[in-house]
């Protein structure tokens, strides 16, 4: 029995052993997962989990309950040795140890690429993962509680002040949303005026959402201005101590939040830990086919897809170009090496990815959204429709689809739930405060 080991559970780990366990028979191999997280995040949701339309519990798909035949290994794989056909697998708890496999799959996934600008690490949080678009939305919301019972003055407006960095995909739709419920959290706080809350949103280029056309991107910044947003262009984050943001144009400010979301890089075990070719950037070379290597050279019994794999496009017409690094090619790439896996176990012919984009949708808040394919450009509730519907037939799994539902046709009757959890990142804090003196 082929012993199959996949690295990350995210988009590309999940559906590459979903399929594996649909292609392969029970004796034609042994199918494990290392991820240091029992899910996969549904990234997608996270603005909207930031926001509170969606619970964060719905944007996270466990493995264990979806993947029944495959075994997962809790922990981080920090050194892949191909040559022995092996990982060094770093658990949560106990010491490091080694797994070996006779087919690896790469999917370890980017991470928030960072910068050293000072401040940056003691104050940002990024929006990559279910907790931290927990926290994005707890620390907002107890913000507008502590303001609340302050007098107007810098310290009420520092805290009433979010900045996103980064004017992507990630950063424009989490910048709406909780745009979105600012405005909402406004109606509920009569002691608070539209003039002390502030939201910025940094962007390093001359325009946001680099997956759309000059126009419908022009169009996003002045939707986000009209709601109240300052939206910098051209502007760079050059420090962040103690919370004051400085610009590279001159401007500044106090933030008691600040979400960076500019960019992602390539994962530091395929960049540097690993025994398999990689480019210039940190990724994987691989195959048109997703298996390790060139034509000229292919690396036996090793596959690679997602953000870390540099995936010729075949659907380009640019000579040498790549598939850009999202969720609509992570899905599909996941899907392939099941299928080229187990026809190259049985002896026949692989398949090669190719992929035309469905175009580009993105939410900016409750009735907002913009979606775009080829020169076809919708906006408004149209787009922010389109937006849900995609999303909740992407997401794995009929349990989750309906608990998403439901939680938006709750929303729909009794709007946003309001309620701040920050404390949970404190748990015992009321137990060991119960006999002090107040």
């Amino acid at each position: 029995m082929r012993k199959v080991l996949i690295i990350g559970g995210g988009y590309a780990g999940f559906y590459a052993a979903r399929g594996l366990e649909k292609r392969l028979r029970p004796d034609e191999a042994e199918l494990t997962v290392v991820d240091p997280r029992p899910y996969l995040t549904y990234q997608p949701f996270l603005p909207e989990v930031a926001a509170g339309s969606v619970e964060a519990r719905h944007a996270a798909v466990s493995l264990r309950r979806h993947l029944r035949r495959t075994r997962v290994v809790a922990g981080t794989v920090t050194e892949v040795h191909h040559a022995r056909r092996a990982v060094t697998v770093r658990p949560v708890d106990g010491p490091e140890f080694e797994l070996d496999y006779d087919v690896v799959v790469v999917t370890a996934g980017a991470i928030t690429r960072t910068f050293p600008i000072p401040g940056v690490a003691e104050r940002a949080i990024g929006m990559k993962h279910v907790e931290e678009a927990v926290a994005i939305r707890d620390r907002l919301l107890t913000a507008f509680d502590r303001a609340a019972v302050l007098p107007p003055g810098p310290e009420r407006r520092a805290l009433l002040t979010t900045v996103f960095v980064g004017g992507g995909f990630s950063g424009v739709e989490g910048f709406g949303e909780v745009l979105s419920l600012g405005a909402a959290l406004l109606g509920r706080y009569p002691e608070l005026t539209a003039d002390n809350v502030s939201f910025h949103l940094v962007e390093a280029r001359d325009r946001i959402l680099p997956e759309v056309t000059d126009r419908p991107g022009r169009w996003v910044v002045r939707e986000l201005e009209r709601r109240g947003g300052h939206v910098h262009l051209n502007a760079q984050v050059v420090s962040a101590v103690d919370g004051h943001v400085v610009l590279s144009t001159g401007e500044s400010f106090d933030a008691g939040l600040v979400v960076w979301t500019a960019g992602n890089g390539a994962n530091p075990v395929v960049r540097r830990h690993t025994d398999l070719p990689v480019d210039g950037q940190g990724l994987l070379v691989v195959r048109a086919d997703l298996r390790v290597g060139t034509d000229a050279e292919p690396v036996p019994d090793a596959w690679a897809a997602g953000d870390d794999a540099a995936v010729p496009d075949l659907a380009s017409d640019v000579p040498g170009a790549r598939t850009v690094p999202n969720a609509q090619h992570a899905y599909r790439q996941g899907r392939l090496p099941a299928r080229n896996i187990a026809a190259a176990l049985r002896g026949e012919p692989t398949r090669p990815y190719s992929h035309r984009s469905l175009g580009a949708v993105a939410t900016l808040g409750l009735g907002r959204g913009i979606f775009q394919y080829r020169r076809i450009v919708v906006t408004g509730p149209l787009a922010w429709l389109a937006h849900r519907g995609y999303h909740v037939l992407a997401i794995p799994g009929w349990e989750r689809k309906l608990r998403v539902l439901a939680v938006w046709l709750t929303a729909a009757v009794f709007g946003r739930d309001i309620v701040s959890l920050a404390s949970v990142e404190h748990p015992r804090e009321a137990f060991t405060s119960a006999g002090r003196d107040r």
